[in-house]
């Protein structure tokens, strides 16, 4: 449904906002390296989202990429948008360009009730509510599995 450049934007996006507290800014290198990214792919994706204004870039020696405060504000559909436009929520589950409410493919009424229900949850979450979990511990963004000692408790 969404690309995979969205899903380490996404990713991205929250690992920066994680940050704020501290007031830092990271590197393309540091970025792509906690979202399981490549490093080259990883700065195209932060170009679009600092064009979009979803997060902020500073050059030069002190630069980086950041968040401000009131880009926590903003809900996850416009790194969506940003990435992969809003298309991905009005196409076909199997592909098809024709299917409609008139012409359905096998798949409509099932693909459409979650293409519906992403589109709800992207637009209700904000960057600062995942921001939140990642810094509080409750969630995480990379693939790195805890210790046997921390996952049990």
């Amino acid at each position: 449904m969404i690309s995979k450049a969205c899903k380490y934007g996404i990713r991205a996006t929250v690992f920066v906002a994680s940050k704020i507290e501290l007031g830092i800014k990271l590197n393309v290198k540091e970025i792509a390296k906690e979202v399981d990214a490549p490093e080259a792919f990883t700065a195209k994706i932060l170009q679009i989202l600092n064009k979009h204004r979803i997060i902020t870039s500073l050059k030069g020696p002190y630069g980086g990429f950041f968040i401000d405060q009131f880009q926590l504000e903003q809900p996850v559909i416009n790194i969506v948008n940003a990435i992969d436009g809003m298309a991905v929520f009005r196409e076909c589950g199997l592909g098809l360009e024709q299917c409609s409410e008139k012409h359905p493919c096998p798949m409509h009424n099932q693909y459409k009730i979650a293409r519906e229900a992403l589109l709800d949850a992207f637009q209700k979450t904000t960057i600062g509510q995942l921001a939140s979990q990642l810094s509080d511990g409750t969630s995480f963004i990379n693939n790195m599995e805890l210790s046997s000692a921390a996952a049990t408790d």
